[in-house]
């Protein structure tokens, strides 16, 4: 057996893996790696003599090779396969030895495996990643959370290979338990968020304007360069530069309309359900995902109405930008309430401007304004909601008229935009003092005496014997 001693071990030696992988190498790491294909390990090695790869047969080798104490970090799908990767470690592992699982965990997984290793000599991270296949190998933005102990002596490695921004390095403590991985749950919510967002704009300035590919890439990249700036918008410029390989026009237009998705986005809506924070536009990704699949069901409901879109009236390409924008931090807004909520529900001390630093390069989500958004969370008082920071609140204020013309004019011209739409009636509820929910509270009471409250007796709760039918 070799007598080589690595820094590092990584098990699943897939795209993120193998690049995560490498990424350790670069920094001057000795990585050891084991892949479930072994023969899939051994060629990326042999494709990438640069990093050192040291390729083990077996998850005994991968152990015997690693400095104690160990440092395993797993790239492996989620689910039953982590499970069976902590089996078969479990008895190999010794006192000290940590075990990240840097895999999109579902946090309730994440909490059951930290239950399992607070019997055990080993130590258990449940950590997020985010930046795909380019951020594994030239930095990610890094979510870890669970044992702090485990936390500092990972913090090290794991700042050597985070992305970087004017912030620092885009890796932080998250909190206890399994706040890693709820933090990268959240993450990909507002991520599925921002997509439909930007998809549902681009559809606007091509359907409702008449851009073509090359006008609407123009504006995107305008939009980049200002309050905008973000990865999304900047890969959607690109995307809509590129031209189909195997025909005329714009590769997107031969992309069929039918959006995947793994389940995260999805996860964080449930999540938000049970733990009763709204998060409409959130779910209005998801659902817009949901009736993405059923084309053939589109096609035949399109055939039976014969909707007739018209352009979009009275609606400028500011005023999109501006539609677009608010909506984002609407998405934001949400995403954060919902962290806040779990910081304080299930103990896991999130710091929200810690959060929106380590977004600030490497993730998918990373944004301008995202600085400002750590900035208002470091704010004393720190604002209950994102939206009503000062600075915040100024911005919404300005683009409040433009989001309105943009919702109303998709409505009349029949393109769908149920992101911009529900960011728009998300905005209008909460800035609404006095609501419609008396009236739901009055049902209620009346079809099931559950009670309700007076405004003039808040904390109070009554019945009414309500009259029925004509009665008076």
């Amino acid at each position: 057996m070799s007598e080589r001693r690595n820094d590092v071990g990584v098990v699943g030696l897939g795209v993120m893996g193998g690049n995560l992988a490498r990424n350790f190498a670069s920094r001057g790491l000795k990585v050891g790696g084991y892949n479930i294909d072994v023969a899939r390990g051994h060629a990326l090695a042999a494709a990438h003599p640069e990093a050192d790869l040291d390729i083990a047969e077996s998850f005994a080798e991968l152990v015997a090779r690693l400095e104690r104490p160990r440092r395993i970090v797993l790239l492996v799908p989620a689910g039953a396969p982590v499970d069976a990767v902590l089996d078969a470690l479990d008895p190999l592992l010794q006192a000290e030895d940590i075990v990240v699982d840097a895999g999109n965990s579902l946090f309730s997984d994440t909490d059951r495996r930290n239950a399992r290793a607070d019997g055990r000599p080993w130590r258990f991270v449940g950590m997020g990643v985010s930046g795909g296949a380019e951020g594994a190998l030239h930095g990610p933005s890094i979510m870890p959370g669970g044992d702090p102990e485990a936390w500092e002596r990972l913090r090290p490695v794991l700042e050597s290979v985070a992305a970087r921004s004017a912030y620092g390095p885009c890796v932080a403590y998250c909190g206890r338990g399994s706040a890693g991985h709820f933090v990268k749950m959240v993450h990909n919510g507002i991520e599925y968020g921002d997509m439909q967002l930007i998809a549902e704009t681009a559809a606007l300035l091509r359907r409702g304007l008449g851009f073509d590919g090359p006008r609407t890439a123009a504006t995107f990249s305008a939009w980049n360069a200002g309050e905008l700036d973000s990865f999304l918008v900047e890969i959607t410029a690109d995307i809509f530069r590129t031209g189909d390989p195997q025909g005329d026009g714009l590769l997107v237009d031969a992309i069929l309309d039918r959006a995947g998705q793994k389940g995260t986005g999805r996860w964080t809506v449930q999540a938000a359900v049970e733990m009763g924070v709204a998060v409409p536009t959130l779910a209005a990704a998801v659902d817009a995902r949901v009736l993405s699949a059923g084309r053939d069901l589109r096609v035949a409901a399109e055939e039976a109405f014969r909707p007739a879109p018209t352009g979009l009236a009275g609606v400028t390409v500011d005023d999109l930008a501006d539609a677009l924008y608010a909506s984002k931090i609407a998405s934001y807004t949400q995403g954060f309430a919902m962290l806040s909520l779990a910081s304080e529900a299930r103990g896991y001390g999130i710091d929200l401007a810690e959060v929106a630093r380590i977004w600030t390069a490497g993730c998918i989500i990373r944004a301008r304004f995202l600085g400002r958004v750590a900035d208002a969370f470091r704010g004393e008082p720190a604002p209950a909601l994102l939206a009503l920071a000062p600075d915040f609140v100024a911005d919404l204020g300005r683009r409040v008229p433009a989001w309105r013309r943009v919702v109303s004019a998709a409505t009349a011209a029949g393109i769908p935009v149920p992101g911009l739409a529900a960011s728009l009636t998300w905005f209008d509820t909460l800035t609404t003092a006095r609501g419609s929910a008396n009236l739901i509270q009055a049902q209620r009471d009346y079809f099931g005496s559950h009670t309700y409250e007076r405004r003039d007796a808040p904390g109070t709760f009554v019945h009414t014997d309500w009259p029925r039918g004509g009665d008076r």
